[in-house]
């Protein structure tokens, strides 16, 4: 976990969630990258054609969990997760469309980012340690120590994503609005519960300070 800066450091961030019972834990259907790279093509106008973003605003999916992936293509098509843009692609796909997507992304290479110089230090000493004082977790524990996150368990690589889009889902985090019921409720429980108590925490130059460091993480 280094920045390029100091030395050669959220999405979309995005927990996984133990509310939603279409997304099991197990994943029934088994993914086929040969499949998901044509079924990727269109996907590569915004997240690009391997999954890595040129985009502030888009998340990069290249080495994202296939689990991750297929889960959040499942709630985005169900509307319980909250991204306009998004869900009128995921309507159209299938479980299996979102099982070869997922294993498509996942063996992509993540390209590295340059760190913000001015404010990835403060956001290493969050990500690696949080703040008792405040409540704040460290976000190592969850995303591991290179952001790469855990597949099986629904945290979702985070390392060398692009800052806009980490900033603006924690803060659709800290406001409940990430995701929502059926009534337009926020749909807090699991994980997704404890990324609104933990982003709700985070004060303006946190969340900036976060984003530099992770689009810089390695």
């Amino acid at each position: 976990m280094k920045s390029r800066i100091a030395a050669p450091a959220l999405v979309a961030l995005l927990a996984g969630l133990s509310f939603v019972g279409s997304a099991s834990a197990a994943d029934p259907i088994v993914g086929d990258a040969s499949a998901g790279a044509s079924k990727a093509a269109v996907c590569g106008a915004c997240h690009g054609a391997t999954g890595n973003s040129a985009n502030p605003e888009w998340p990069s999916l290249a080495g994202q969990h296939h689990q991750y992936i297929a889960e959040q293509l499942t709630l985005l098509k169900a509307g319980v997760r909250v991204a306009p843009a998004m869900q009128p692609m995921a309507a159209a796909l299938s479980a299996q469309d979102m099982a070869d997507l997922g294993a498509f992304f996942e063996k992509q290479t993540l390209v590295g980012l340059e760190a913000d110089a001015d404010q990835w230090q403060a956001g290493e000493k969050l990500y690696r340690g949080g703040d008792p004082k405040r409540s704040i977790p460290a976000c190592i524990g969850c995303h591991g120590p290179n952001g790469r996150g855990n597949g099986p368990a629904r945290w979702p690589q985070i390392r060398a994503q692009q800052p806009n889009y980490v900033v603006a889902q924690l803060k659709a985090y800290a406001g409940h609005g990430r995701y929502t019921t059926a009534t337009g409720q926020p749909a807090a429980s699991g994980y997704a519960e404890a990324m609104y108590d933990v982003a709700a925490r985070l004060s303006e130059p946190d969340v900036t300070a976060l984003a530099a460091y992770l689009k810089g993480l390695r």
